[in-house]
């Protein structure tokens, strides 16, 4: 499987910015993003499994971020408004099985493409 990451640049505090990521073949996995910043451990920003509506994400970015996927394009979106400084970090999107899905935060995905950087200013 393969991811590709693109979208990433800098924007002022208060901007959006939209992520894609083309997969090879999306619709067997669950998609997901994940973001590390420097000096910082990676962590799960947002989460879609295979149903409308079943998306999971992190406290700290709920109500400004949606993830979104298209099977039919093999794209997985993430849309974050109000972007915060702190939000600084590379992104990188992520796809796995029913297992990884629901161990979202215990367990690494089955795939993780590269990253693409994401710099907010204030």
């Amino acid at each position: 499987v393969q991811l590709q990451a693109s979208g990433g640049g800098l924007v002022q505090a208060g901007g959006s910015l939209r992520l894609s990521c083309a997969i090879s073949d999306l619709s067997p996995y669950a998609v997901g993003w994940f973001r590390q910043a420097p000096g910082k451990e990676r962590e799960l920003v947002a989460a879609a499994g295979w149903s409308a509506g079943a998306t999971v994400y992190a406290d700290s970015v709920k109500g400004r971020f949606t993830i979104s996927r298209d099977n039919d394009k093999n794209t997985v979106s993430l849309q974050m408004d109000s972007l915060k400084p702190e939000d600084s970090a590379v992104y990188y999107c992520a796809a796995g099985g029913a297992t990884w899905y629901a161990r979202l935060g215990s367990r690494d995905p089955d795939y993780l493409g590269q990253g693409t950087l994401v710099t907010v200013s204030s």
